[in-house]
């Protein structure tokens, strides 16, 4: 649906503030990791055809397909990873200087970082998401596109890019206890990752969540039986206030749409 804009120039900061619905959607001027130059990089896949063992894992989702990232996902070193604040970015991914192992002629593929690569400090070869090491532990049926199943390994170039359209809103799933707020964040358009959550009852002010691990966010606060806003920021600084996004009678294990996406 179209939406009215009204656009309102900042001084210094070049900060622009965009009134959607009501919402405000806020530019700060920071940078961001989209760029047009390619980076080097390694590429292997894990799970089954299927996106077997691909679901889950340390950004924090579930299940990939119902929430809307399918198979075209990768889990990343921890030279990328950035301790889970990189989940949700997107990177396009081509094989490189391998002929034997590339596909000819393949075009780049894109694809969202939803998991985490470990290192294996066991081993002195074949460990390549050990520090320093930048790598993509691709799906299997993403791998398949850019090389050949028995390369097993292949150079890759990479650059991060925006994200592609995302159905609906930001969604908020809830978890924890009533003393222990847990909220994932995904499908967040544009930029992908999500650097800083608010929360807001409707009895309470605003209040800073913290990061859980990869997009999963909490608080101590006791926000039952209150209406919850949430004010989301992604890594290039814009930000929506999705105001009360959950009733007064939200339960946990329930995911909320904030109707309004980046």
């Amino acid at each position: 649906m179209a939406r009215d804009f009204t656009e309102v120039a900042v001084t210094l900061l070049a900060t622009l503030t965009v009134l959607v619905s009501g919402h405000r959607l806020m530019s700060t001027g920071t940078a961001t990791g989209v760029t047009d130059a390619w980076d080097n990089a390694r590429a292997t896949f894990y799970g089954d055809i299927e996106g077997g063992g691909t679901m889950k894992g340390d950004c924090g989702y579930g299940n990939l397909f119902e929430q809307g990232y399918g198979l075209e996902t990768t889990a990343l070193s921890a030279a990328l990873f950035n301790n889970g604040a990189t989940c949700g970015a997107c990177f396009e991914i081509k094989c490189v200087d391998n002929p034997q192992a590339c596909i000819e002629g393949a075009k780049p593929i894109r694809v969202t970082a939803t998991n985490f690569c470990p290192a294996n400090y066991t081993k002195t070869v074949g460990v390549w998401c050990n520090p320093p090491q930048k790598h993509f532990d691709l799906s299997l049926q993403m791998f398949l596109k850019i090389a050949k199943y028995k390369a097993g390994v292949v150079p890759v170039k990479y650059r991060r890019v925006l994200c592609p359209h995302k159905q609906g809103g930001v969604k908020f799933q809830l978890s924890g206890n009533p003393y222990f707020l847990m909220v994932l964040v995904y499908n967040v358009g544009h930029v992908g990752d999500v650097s800083e959550v608010r929360v807001k009852g409707s009895k309470s002010g605003w209040f800073q969540m913290h990061r859980n691990w990869g997009q999963v966010w909490d608080t101590g606060l006791k926000l039952t039986g209150e209406s919850l806003s949430f004010k989301v920021t992604t890594s290039d600084g814009k930000f929506l206030n999705f105001e009360n996004v959950a009733p007064p009678n939200w339960q946990f294990s329930q995911t909320y749409d904030g109707k309004l996406n980046f």
